[in-house]
């Protein structure tokens, strides 16, 4: 079938490029680029069959091809020197849009402080302070930027100062010398750090200054943003031999990795909870964005949302949470509703028949107390949820996190006795079908997210 989208192995929807992004529609033409700018010429390399392309494991390509995109498209001047951390164009606007999709949801209302300009902070925004520029660029917002080093601050602010136009949008900040000026009136962290959140093994006992502290005690922001460093090691960060992107160790690594540095940010948003309607974060490894959700949710957030990026041949997650309670109670699908799923089980063993599947499908329900019902005629299960559990699944799924106070007594639309079935057929010897269907039709339209 043509014109889809991708799709992965397993069936899902691959993910793809914001559909906001300027790149959505037509990658960067690098022949035309290369015809505009001289100084990108020697970069672009041209086919036998006339196709343009960039060399991404060269730094000065890749640097040359931003600064080239940044001003052609963008209307951004713009530079970095060596070995700092070069971003990609395209990829980076990504964050910025799904940041403008949280912010145009009705997940969680607008902070009350909140002026008219949408205000982000970004944690690290390194000597090429992309995020502001990008965002002050298409859609007007205003910045504060962070840094801890002095090549990062001197080169952010030669950024910002080189735009004219954006100059009054963003202001680069020293997170060490805030976090030094406000020592004295710092809030207290320790025993929220010790009730709330594990600690990360191995991660060094002096944590550099992220938010709090950083933050002024009479600031408030939409949202913040970071590009963490992933790594725990200036080996582990090189191993990619794809590209060449650049990057410091200061930008790169820090004790424990991106896992350690995003519990940091959210160990510092409970105490900024009220500063703050979005907390984000980019997450470079899969496995660590499950274990930083869990954090989130444990931290007190009321709404925890993620996505994927699509990075070329890396793969990124976007983690975002809140502590602001949402607008809407109940989860709203946003996606055409479906009334059942099914999968294949292949290559199982004799023991492992249709029968013995059901049976352990209906102990599976049975052990979560859901009311089932086996059919062995027809090899399928029954299962009902209670008013309770029905409240609970809706309350309580992916997207929110954490108490809501009161939240039965304000539930509204809420469907009762949600059931379902599951079936269990056998293709041939060693393949199943699993199929689930949602037996409650009137749920179609309904508030929950359908099966």
């Amino acid at each position: 079938m043509g014109g889809g989208r991708k799709r992965r192995r397993d069936g899902s929807e691959a993910p793809s490029i914001h559909p906001r992004n300027r790149y959505a529609a037509a990658a960067p033409d690098f022949a035309a680029l290369a015809e505009l700018y001289p100084s990108f010429r020697p970069y672009v390399s041209v086919s036998e069959r006339g196709r343009a392309s960039v060399d991404f494991t060269d730094f000065s390509a890749t640097r040359e091809l931003t600064r080239v995109l940044l001003l052609h498209d963008h209307g951004v001047n713009w530079w970095i020197p060596d070995g700092q951390l070069c971003p990609t164009v395209p990829n980076r606007s990504n964050y910025i849009h799904w940041i403008e999709d949280l912010l145009s949801s009705n997940l969680t209302p607008p902070i009350s402080s909140s002026s008219g300009r949408v205000r982000g902070f970004d944690i690290g925004t390194g000597a090429n302070c992309i995020y502001p520029l990008l965002g002050a660029s298409l859609l007007g917002w205003s910045f504060v930027g962070s840094d801890v080093t002095d090549v990062a601050l001197e080169w952010a602010k030669k950024n910002v100062e080189n735009n004219p136009h954006l100059t009054e949008l963003i202001e680069i900040r020293n997170a060490n010398a805030a976090s030094l000026s406000s020592e004295s009136e710092a809030i207290v962290r320790e025993p929220i750090r010790e009730n709330v959140l594990e600690p990360v093994e191995d991660a060094a006992m002096q944590k550099p200054p992220v938010l709090v502290c950083v933050v002024k005690e009479s600031e408030s922001f939409d949202f913040c943003m970071c590009n963490p460093p992933f790594f725990e090691s200036i080996e582990e960060a090189g191993l990619n031999p794809k590209t060449s992107c650049g990057g410091t160790a200061e930008e790169m690594v820090c004790p424990g990795g991106e896992l350690a540095f995003v519990t940091h940010i959210i160990e510092d948003s409970v105490s900024l909870k009220n500063s703050f309607r979005w907390f984000t974060s980019m997450v470079g490894r899969k496995a660590n964005l499950k274990l930083l959700m869990s954090k989130a949710r444990k931290a007190g957030a009321s709404v925890v949302k993620t996505t994927e990026f699509v990075q070329g041949q890396t793969a990124r997650w976007g983690l975002a949470w809140s502590f602001i309670a949402p607008r809407n109670k109940v989860l709203r699908s946003t996606t055409p509703a479906k009334n059942h799923h099914s999968f294949m089980l292949q290559g199982l063993r004799r023991e492992h028949g249709a029968f013995q599947v059901l049976k352990s499908i209906e102990a599976f329900f049975l052990a979560s107390k859901l009311s089932c019902k086996i059919d062995t005629l027809s090899f399928s299960v029954d299962v009902t949820l209670s008013d309770e559990q029905t409240e609970a699944a809706i309350l309580h799924g992916d997207d929110y996190a954490g108490s809501l106070e009161e939240s039965s007594a304000k539930l509204q639309s809420v469907v009762k006795g949600v059931s379902f079935c599951i079936t269990v057929f056998e293709q041939i010897p060693g393949t199943l079908l699993i199929k689930g269907s949602l037996l409650n039709k009137a749920l179609s339209g309904s508030p929950m997210v359908s099966m």
